[in-house]
């Protein structure tokens, strides 16, 4: 994993501990903190989600680029080859 992904990771990761403990600190009956909470890691899981998703088509998009680079030199290695073959 990247670093600037490990830092996004770490960040939202803290959010939501901080936030979890600062719900679970406030005055608010049971109900209402269980709420707030629930809703808090499913923003949490949502973030999470939505970063391994940007990650993963960074990764395919890289993969792409990699592939592309691959078979333009392999033809260009290939044409290379048959020009040294026509004039040997």
């Amino acid at each position: 994993m990247k670093d600037n992904s490990k830092v996004v990771v770490a960040l939202l990761a803290g959010l939501a501990a901080g936030a979890a403990l600062g719900i679970l600190f406030a005055p608010d009956k049971g109900n209402e903190t269980r709420d707030k909470l629930a809703e808090s890691l499913k923003n949490l899981g949502d973030s999470i989600r939505e970063t391994a998703a940007n990650e993963i088509d960074n990764l395919v998009g890289m993969k792409d680029k990699i592939v592309e680079n691959l078979k333009t030199k392999l033809k260009s290695a290939e044409e290379e080859y048959q020009d040294d073959l026509e004039h040997a």
